[in-house]
Order: C-alpha cells, then structure tokens, then sequence
C-alpha cells in the first residue's frame, strides 16, 4: 500500500508534466517549422521612401550568413468563380515561401515553381466561404482574376487612378490552408513578373544558423527596414508553458507530499512493530551500522518501486486519456492529436527522485532503530 500512495503521487506529477510538455509541443509544432524558426519577416513598415526591391532583396542576399531569400507580392485582386466575384488579397510567392514562413496545409497540396504548376493557386478556408465553396467542391472550379496595380495620381495630382489588368489564364485550386478570419490567395511569384509589380511587400530571410540570427537581423535593421522573427514568438511561448509546466507540478508535488508522509507513518510503524526482533538481531551479533542499513534499503527499494509503479501509472493513464479524448474528436468530425509527451530525461528524473524521497523518509526511522538499547527492545511490548 506505500508502494502504491507513492505511485500515485508519482504518476499524478508524470500526468501532469507529461500535459504541459505535450500541450507545448503540439501548439509549436502547428505553427512553425525548424525552417521558419530560422527565418526573418523584412518589410519596410509604412516608410514610402523605402523600397523592398530586386535591389535590396540582392543586397541582403549576399549579406554573411544569410542562406535564402523568398519575396513576397501582396495585391489586391477580384476573384471570379462561376458568377460570384469578390475581392480578397492575392499573395505572389514562390514554393520556398511556404517552406520559409513555415505554411501548413489543411487540404491538398502546395505548387511548385515548375512551369505545370503556374495555374495553380492556394486559398485560405475564409475565402472559400464568400464563394459558398465546400472544400471537397473547391478543388474542381475555374478560377478567373483581375489584378488591381498601385493607385496612381492623375494629372491633377487629385484624382486617383485605380488600374486592373485581368489575368489571362484560368487557375485551379490546388490547397486550402485552415484560415477563419483572413481571406486571401496565392499565386505562383512567376506570375507577379508579368504584371508589373516590382515592389515586394516582404521578404523571408533564412540565415543559416542560431547563432547568426541576432547579426543578420541587426544588419538589415541598421539599413532603415521592419524585422521580426517568429523565434521571438516561440520563445515567448516557451516561457509562458514553462510557467504552466511548473503549475502543473505543483498539484502533482501535493500529492507526492502525501505519499512522503505515509510512507514515513508506515517506516515508523514497522519500526515499534519490529521492535523486539531488533533486540534478537542485537543481541545475536547485530551491529547498530546493520540495522541501520536494512532499514535504509528498506525505505530506498519502496521509494524506487514507488518511483516506477508512478512511471507506469502516469504513462498508462496519459494514453488512456489521450484515447478516450481522440474517440471523442472522431466522433465530433475532429482531428486526432497526441496530448502528451514524457521525456526520457524527465522518467529518468522521476525514478531517481523518488528514490531520493525514499531515502530521506526513511533517514529517521533508520537511525532510531540502529540507536535502540538491545535489552529495552527485548523487553519492548
């Protein structure tokens, strides 16, 4: 019964932490990408004298540990589908972009920069709503544009002049990114050449390491341009499931102090119960340092079964939970996901602490038993 209080508060920590690690990994692993961690978002910010170019994209290009570069053309565009039509964001990128900005699919699948692919187009699942699209439906429409330039000045320098040039080719959707407040497209970047729209909006800088991330983003800083990263995003996140990590361990600690203090009552209990074979074993040879020890290894191998009876318990009931919570996201239409995660260095940690919890209750008990006086232990009723 020792062994099975201190697995419990054993496995209530494991659960626990196991949540808060497998929470963290699953928001992350949504939302970038080992690419997209080394990447930097460059835009001019609302600068107007500054411009995101060829040019500058070349310059920053060639900057020292800089590995790749992907602009991005953002325009504003009316999309046509059969006899609706609205107008939404058209994004011009090219397949390295979505590898960079760390895109991820709900449906489908991304273009690529060969030639067969230059009618292909991504939509976010927002767009597909103002055209009364189903996403199994989508897959199959004609998709016309007409593409609206730069606002110009006229003459008079007071009327603006809005332009369009309608795109000649028919384009077919070929992925659909999960999306409910944005509406928005890409096209292939090729595209955008034939357009005449020179300016890029931003750009994804890929350095080719950590450590020359703070550099490089320093440089392109210092030359007048906006830059962000989304490591600092991850970082920020990470502080916050570090904090909610250590909430969670928190609940599961109250439960191992329970467990300590039981299996404490229980060594001292054995202790007045074995009172009297103490005395045998005195009085047949038994040295105070002999009923120290077997008291100590007593307290240690119920603290370390306790430590791995916790580690299965809280496996065990990880997958029990994670199981019955997909059986429910199965049945709603949702998608199954994995809630938990045990690092190796965290049951290694579990064991190795609860044999030190063992061992520390079962200090006292130990050193009462070796310090008992044979002949009162004898006479000890």
């Amino acid at each position: 019964m020792t062994i099975l209080g201190i697995s419990v508060g054993i496995g209530a920590i494991l659960f626990l932490v196991s949540l808060g690690y497998g929470l963290q990994l699953l928001i992350l692993n949504r939302i970038t990408t080992s690419d997209a961690l080394l990447s930097l978002d460059v835009s001019t910010g609302d600068l107007e004298s500054l411009k995101l170019n060829t040019d500058s994209v070349n310059e920053i290009k060639n900057m020292a540990g800089v590995d790749m570069v992907s602009p991005l053309v953002s325009a504003q565009t009316l999309m046509v589908v059969e006899d609706i039509s609205t107008e939404l964001i058209a994004n011009f990128a090219d397949s390295e972009y979505f590898r960079l900005d760390g895109t991820i699919l709900k449906k489908g699948k991304f273009y690529t920069d060969e030639a067969d692919d230059k009618k292909n187009i991504i939509i976010s699942s927002s767009a597909l709503k103002l055209f009364n699209l189903s996403e199994d439906d989508a897959f199959g429409k004609v998709i016309k544009f007409s593409l609206f330039l730069p606002d110009k000045e006229g003459e008079d320098k007071e009327t603006i002049i809005r332009e369009s040039v309608a795109l000649d080719e028919e384009f077919k959707i070929v992925g659909i990114i999960e999306e409910e407040n944005s509406n928005y497209v890409y096209l292939p970047f090729s595209i955008s050449r034939d357009t005449g729209l020179d300016d890029f909006s931003k750009i994804k800088v890929k350095v080719k390491s950590e450590e020359v991330l703070d550099a490089v983003r320093g440089t392109i800083i210092d030359k007048g341009f906006i830059v962000s990263a989304l490591s600092d995003i991850i970082e920020q996140a990470n502080q916050i499931f570090k904090i909610v990590q250590i909430v969670l361990a928190s609940f599961g600690i109250v439960a191992l102090i329970v467990s300590a203090i039981g299996m404490f009552n229980t060594m001292t209990i054995a202790l007045l119960e074995r009172t009297q074979e103490i005395g045998i074993m005195k009085a047949l040879g038994a040295t105070s340092a002999d009923i120290w020890q077997m008291f100590l290894a007593e307290s240690v191998v119920i603290g370390f079964l306790g430590g791995l009876g916790g580690l299965i318990i809280g496996m065990a009931g990880g997958e029990i939970f994670n199981y019955g919570l997909n059986l429910l996201a199965g049945a709603m239409g949702g998608e199954k996901i994995d809630m938990f995660f045990t690092p190796y260095w965290f049951a290694i940690l579990i064991i190795t602490f609860s044999t030190i919890v063992g061992l520390m209750t079962g200090f006292y008990p130990a050193r009462r038993a070796a310090n008992i006086n044979a002949l009162e232990a004898l006479r000890y009723k």
